[in-house]
């Protein structure tokens, strides 16, 4: 593996620890605000399919266009930090998320909220491609393993409280304050970004062909999935089309020396391999947590609040796992600590999948905190394995590719589901997604194997 070389230019030495801590305090604001919407959305998704009267896969287009809003925007935004700034434009991002959060809690429509959705997203790329790279600059190089660590912890207790904060608003109020209720994390972040450090600007100008060539091809990706079984002809059209834009990329990209598809960290083995690995273990995640709501809602028959109880074990174990992980990655191989994580989560998905066949809620408790175990004893090796193995001067490019992994895997299971709502009947759906969530979370164990057998 490729040892991260510090910075020759780390601000992190002229600065104060009050500098230094509101900087980390701001990074980890927005990152808890953009992980706790998407969390909040995701348990009220049978709630707002019902107060928008719409069925439950045109509701789950409020989830895939947030993520389609992230993912196309990931790696310009890590371009664009490395060009403009990381601060900048981690600014930006915060005060796009809070503006379309506004527009959220406004939406009169599907359309509207999606939409709106949309350009949330677009604003959560900047924070989640950005947000490492600010740590980096606020830390010494010899606590950035410790400061990934606050992040995956961030994120794990901002996940633990979405379900339960997403069921009590919407046991007390609307549901246009679940996308209101965030907002002062926003306020917090951004008046935190004045105190952040500057980072070095990248003399070299952006490509606009490579950024809409990125966009367009996410775009068409996820157009050619929605199509899949409406109008198949546009699909397969839609997917052609998406090849050849990621052709042109490529081709466009591989003569850079520091492109925005970062083409020369995923020349790394250990980097590329962290990537899928990645991308499995996300889809594998989303489509259990899209799953088991409409489970527990549709055929138990559960209460919001009630889902949300059941829901809460998965990200507290990731809380309490990562912890841990985190401090067993300085002393045990890390791809051995991902084997064991991504098996776990395996085991815990197939048990969820086996509970709901045998209709045994108890056990599904259990099996969900399994889950919860597994993932976190992946995910924070995992990356850490990521961004060890790019260079300082490529934070930007390795935070955009880190969050892209991230949100192409949760899209992957969100369009698996919504497959199959719209192909299966009644209860088949659930299960049916528990199962090949299942197959996901087993594929990225073996790629971490694979990993681990290669390093010896």
């Amino acid at each position: 593996m490729t040892a991260l070389a510090p910075s020759p230019a780390t601000p992190s030495a002229q600065l104060s620890s009050l500098r230094s801590g509101v900087t980390i305090a701001g990074v980890l604001s927005a990152m808890a605000l953009v992980v706790l919407d998407a969390g909040i959305a995701n348990v009220a998704l049978p709630s707002l399919g019902r107060a928008l009267n719409v069925t439950p896969a045109k509701s789950i287009l409020i989830i895939t266009a947030y993520q389609a809003g992230l993912v196309m925007a990931l790696l310009p935004c890590g371009a664009l930090g490395e060009r403009f700034g990381f601060r900048r434009v981690f600014t930006l991002g915060v005060a796009t998320f809070a503006a379309a959060s506004v527009l959220c809690a406004k939406a009169p429509s599907l359309e509207w909220l999606v939409a709106a959705r949309l350009v949330q997203g677009i604003g959560g790329a900047a924070v989640m491609a950005l947000g490492v790279a600010l740590l980096r600059l606020a830390v010494p190089s010899s606590r950035l393993g410790a400061a990934i660590g606050w992040n995956a912890l961030t994120v794990a207790i901002a996940s633990a409280a979405a379900p339960g904060l997403g069921a009590a608003i919407l046991a007390h109020a609307s549901w246009p304050w679940l996308f209101a209720a965030p907002l002062p994390l926003a306020i917090v972040a951004a008046a935190a970004t004045r105190a952040m450090p500057a980072s070095p600007e990248r003399s070299t100008s952006l490509d606009p062909m490579s950024i809409a060539l990125n966009a367009g091809m996410f775009a068409l990706l996820i157009l050619s999935t929605e199509l899949a079984t409406s109008a198949p002809f546009w699909a397969a059209a839609s997917l052609t089309l998406a090849i050849a834009w990621l052709a042109l990329l490529v081709q466009r990209e591989a003569k850079k020396r520091a492109p925005m598809f970062p083409l020369d960290l995923l020349r790394a083995r250990p980097f590329r391999t962290s990537v899928f690995a990645s991308v499995s273990c996300f889809a594998a995640q989303s489509a259990g947590l899209l799953a088991l709501p409409f489970y527990l809602q549709h055929e138990l028959k559960l209460t919001p609040f009630a889902t949300g109880l059941y829901l809460t074990p998965w990200p507290l174990s990731v809380a309490a796992t990562a912890i841990v992980a985190g401090r067993l990655a300085d002393r045990v191989p890390t791809s051995r600590l991902c084997v064991i994580g991504a098996l776990s989560l395996c085991a815990g998905l197939s048990g969820a999948a086996t509970c709901a066949l045998l209709e045994q809620p108890p056990a599904l408790i259990a099996a969900i905190a399994l889950c919860g175990i597994g993932f976190g004893l992946f995910q924070t090796p995992n990356n850490r394995n990521m961004f060890l193995s790019a260079p300082a001067e490529r934070s930007g490019a390795a935070g955009g590719m880190q969050g892209t992994a991230r949100v192409a895997g949760q899209i992957i299971g969100a369009l698996i589901m919504t497959l199959l709502f719209s192909l299966t009947v009644g209860a088949d759906a659930p299960k049916l997604g528990l199962a090949i969530a299942a197959s996901f979370a087993l594929t990225a164990g073996l790629l971490s194997f694979h990993h681990s057998a290669q390093s010896g």
